[in-house]
């Protein structure tokens, strides 16, 4: 009686989850246009020659969801690196609306021919989606990472956000989403670093504002962030960017102490926990390693609880002002404050 009722109970489970996925694939339509493309120099009146930025990944990372070049990813990140360091960013954006991990692979090819000085990377949610192992996910993105970092480049990877958030997908099948989403993070994080790369969480897509304001945080497809939602991920990614590229005293030997250090499976589960959390490597005592694996040292950013100010991008060819600061001292870009 006790199997039967158990393999009943499974049954109607399977059932539940997958009526309720075939609910929100109907609430969630299929992308039809492409995002608007942001390449192009930023900030070409600094003198010095351009950094060379490149976005890789899925439709985060491309900007679906917005109409106009200058609220994509790209365009902040680049606005921001530009105006923090006072020289020019060129931007060429890759990335792919519906791209898995194992699609990178084209987009990789294309970068390296661009020689870059950074690279970007998004992605994570389609393989959640598609119910990709995430073992085969993180095998991909980590050929990406050792590929980009062999050709001189540095590299931040925005990990995979919490699905659990969107809001067409309803309990229990939230409660799945949110478990895969954060053990693909997890995973990509111990993975990324271990290959050289630097990770940013990206949570619960983008913290409690989407959760308070979901009508002004998405796009109307209720699935991908608005302009807002980006300006949001990109004030996270923006320290870490400037980080990678030398700016500031980011870049300074880290403490031997034991401050946000942990190991880096620690630090990983950690991280998918705690959006806007960074992940990097770090020596302790002079060690790369300790009893439980790799150093890392966690940083959460006071950019990722911030407001964009209104009024203040920039197009290509355009110059700019420094940006403004976060809580400690990193530099965010600016967007326009939307109604």
């Amino acid at each position: 009686m006790g199997v039967g009722l158990t393999a009943i109970t499974t049954v109607a489970a399977t059932g539940l989850l997958v009526g309720q996925a075939r609910q929100a694939r109907r609430i969630i339509p299929l992308a039809e246009a492409p995002p608007p493309r942001g390449d192009g120099v930023y900030g070409a009146r600094f003198p010095g020659r351009p950094i060379t930025m490149v976005i890789l990944g899925d439709s985060s990372a491309a900007g679906y969801g917005v109409h106009r070049p200058r609220e994509t990813p790209g365009a902040l990140l680049a606005t921001g690196t530009s105006r923090r360091l006072r020289r020019p960013v060129r931007l060429y954006r890759f990335a792919v609306v519906g791209c898995l991990s194992a699609g990178l692979r084209p987009q990789i090819d294309a970068a390296l021919e661009r020689e870059p000085d950074l690279a970007v990377i998004l992605i994570g949610g389609n393989d959640v989606t598609n119910r990709t192992p995430p073992s085969v996910a993180v095998r991909y993105l980590v050929d990406a990472v050792r590929e980009l970092r062999a050709a001189g480049a540095e590299v931040v990877v925005g990990t995979c956000p919490d699905l659990g958030a969107i809001q067409p997908i309803k309990p229990p099948l939230r409660w799945l989403a949110r478990r895969w989403s954060r053990q693909l993070a997890a995973a990509q994080t111990v993975a990324v670093v271990e290959a050289g790369g630097q990770t940013v969480s990206l949570g619960d897509l983008l913290g409690p504002r989407f959760a308070a304001e979901p009508t002004r945080m998405f796009a109307w497809d209720h699935f991908h962030p608005s302009a807002e939602g980006y300006a949001i991920a990109a004030a996270a990614l923006l320290p870490t960017v400037l980080a990678a590229l030398g700016a500031g005293p980011e870049r300074r030997p880290a403490q031997t102490g034991d401050q946000g250090v942990r190991s880096l499976p620690e630090a990983a589960h950690e991280a998918a926990r705690h959006a806007g959390t960074e992940v990097r490597a770090v020596r302790v005592g002079g060690h790369e390693h300790g009893p439980g694996g790799r150093w890392a040292q966690l940083r959460r950013r006071g950019a990722w609880f911030g407001h964009p100010r209104s009024g203040d991008t920039e197009s290509p060819e355009e110059t700019g002002t420094p940006a403004p600061t976060t809580l400690d001292g990193a530099a965010t870009s600016t967007v326009e404050e939307r109604a």
